[in-house]
């Protein structure tokens, strides 16, 4: 399947993440793992960053990525699954291999929770995110076909990145 561009909402959005100073980036880490409706002091600075055109139930998606992206460097390459196996290690390989199912497994209620885990991991392991891949593939999470979470999996074990669904 070939690739599609980002849409200009996702790459604002990263693009204003990217420019926060450290006490912003600060407020929105005590956030993570947090749903939007519990957020607590930062509702103001997530709806100034969120650009134009992003739908109201895209809303938590987007606040979910705004919490998380303190946590762990960008530049990463590929999707999540991706970057999960480049931070796989020997010593790790059974305990992260059965956290990567249970965060394939987990519903819309259990993302934040499983996703900051995954992603405060690959901040440990020095591995960089993709976060406009991220926020673009969390989009999709709760497709019926859930080919996200089949990119993911593939991508982290057979060690081979697919091709990204770049939506929007």
């Amino acid at each position: 399947m070939g690739e599609r561009e980002l849409s200009p909402e996702i790459v604002s959005f990263c693009e204003r993440l990217s420019r926060l100073d450290a006490g912003d980036r600060a407020r929105l880490k005590r956030n993570a793992g947090q749903r939007l409706a519990e957020a607590r002091g930062v509702t103001g600075l997530f709806y100034r960053l969120l650009p134009p055109g992003v739908g109201a139930g895209q809303e938590d998606m987007y606040f979910l990525v705004a919490t998380l992206f303190p946590l762990a460097e960008g530049g990463g390459r590929g999707d999540l699954g991706a970057a999960l196996c480049r931070g796989r290690s020997e010593k790790h390989a059974r305990g992260l291999d059965r956290r990567v199912e249970i965060l394939l497994d987990a519903d819309a209620a259990q993302l934040p929770f499983r996703l900051r885990r995954a992603v405060q991991l690959l901040a440990s392991n020095r591995v960089g995110v993709n976060w406009p891949q991220l926020l673009a593939d969390l989009l999709y999470w709760t497709h019926p076909e859930r080919f996200v979470q089949r990119r993911w999996a593939r991508s982290y074990f057979s060690g081979q990145p697919s091709a990204p669904v770049k939506g929007g």
